[in-house]
C-alpha cells in the first residue's frame, strides 16, 4: 500500500522542521500513540493503540528518522509488532518553503500489513491508512498554528 500528499502550513521552515523533530510533537499527534521514547540518535520507541474495524490492539513498535537533511527532508521508518500483526512503513518528508513565511510539507509512503489486520483487504486498509497520515497531518498543523498564535 502507498500513498502521497502535501499540506500547506502557515509557518516557516525552520518552525516545521522544529515540530517535525519534537518527540512531544509527534507523540500527539500519532494516532493511538500512548508513549513516545527516545532509544538512540533519532529513533523512538513507541506504544500504539490502534483499532482498524474489528482488529483492535496494541502495538510495540520503532520509529526512526533517517537521511536526516536539516531542515528539508527526513526518511521515517516504522515497525510495528503486536497481536493483530504488523506493520513495516517507510515515508519521506519534504519541506518547501514557500512565500510570505509558509512552508509546503509533501510526503509519500509506502506500507507493508500481515497478520490479522491484513484479513481486512487492501481497499480498506489504505483507507485507513489515509485517515491516520490525514489525522497526523491535521493534527500537526493545529500544533504549528497554535504555535503561530502564541508568537
Amino acid at each position: 500500500m502507498n500513498g502521497s500528499g502535501e499540506i500547506e502550513l502557515y509557518a516557516p521552515v525552520d518552525q516545521v522542521w522544529s515540530k517535525l523533530m519534537d518527540p512531544e510533537v509527534l507523540a500527539d499527534c500519532i494516532l493511538g500513540c500512548n508513549k513516545l521514547e527516545l532509544i538512540g540518535e533519532n529513533k523512538y520507541r513507541a506504544d500504539l493503540s490502534v483499532g482498524i474495524a474489528a482488529v483492535k490492539g496494541k502495538y510495540d513498535a520503532t520509529i526512526e528518522l533517517a537521511d536526516v537533511q536539516a531542515p528539508h527532508s527526513y526518511k521515517l521508518i516504522m515497525h510495528g509488532e503486536g497481536v493483530p500483526g504488523f506493520l513495516d512503513a517507510e515515508g519521506l518528508l519534504q519541506l518547501t518553503p514557500l512565500d510570505e513565511g509558509r512552508t509546503l510539507l509533501s510526503y509519500n509512503y509506502n506500507a507493508d500489513v500481515g497478520g490479522k489486520v491484513a484479513a481486512i483487504g487492501q481497499r480498506m486498509l489504505g483507507g485507513v491508512a489515509k485517515l491516520i497520515i490525514g489525522d497526523f497531518f491535521k493534527k500537526l498543523k493545529k500544533e504549528i498554528e497554535k504555535g503561530q498564535q502564541s508568537a
